[in-house]
């Protein structure tokens, strides 16, 4: 039997122009307070939202349906890389200054247990390692609603101006 799922999403050109005079912490918590008004496309579409902003720190939670999965009725590896690299990706973004941008250039994950529909609620928390001139890594963790640690990953990011 068919199923079907319906979202939305604000367009990434107007939280561009949004964030471009904000430094990262800045827009990271304007997108949190924002809520549905300010989700950026990829949480939209994967089904999770920003929880908790504070520099080097963010965490975003979500839960990860059949709509996830794949042919062998787990939520694909996908969903949980993309919610690592969402919340390693924003630890870097609360540290830099207005007018830089950044792109993760590495990911590297671990999976620890499945994750399914009954998996219930998930918190990915990205906390910033190091950040330098031109790169930063991060590191983020994601856990079930019994704190159990699903999979985890580093992330190294380029930093560059926001107009490059």
């Amino acid at each position: 039997m068919a199923r079907t799922r319906t979202y939305t999403w604000t367009d990434p050109q107007e939280l561009d122009k949004v964030g471009r005079g904000m430094a990262g912490l800045e827009f990271t918590r304007h997108l949190m307070l924002a809520g549905e008004a300010g989700r950026m496309p990829i949480a939209s579409t994967v089904g999770f939202g920003l929880a908790e902003v504070e520099y080097g720190r963010v965490v975003f939670v979500g839960e990860l349906g059949e709509y996830l999965y794949n042919p062998i009725g787990i939520v694909h590896g996908g969903a949980a890389a993309t919610l690592l690299d969402s919340a390693a990706g924003s630890a870097v973004h609360t540290t830099l200054p207005a007018g830089t941008g950044y792109t993760t250039l590495d990911l590297s994950l671990h999976y620890l247990r499945p994750i399914t529909a009954d998996t219930g609620p998930v918190r990915a928390t990205g906390t910033i390692i190091n950040r330098g001139r031109r790169t930063a890594l991060a590191y983020a963790e994601l856990h079930d609603s019994a704190d159990r640690l699903l999979a985890h990953a580093t992330s190294s990011c380029m930093l560059f101006p926001a107009d490059a």
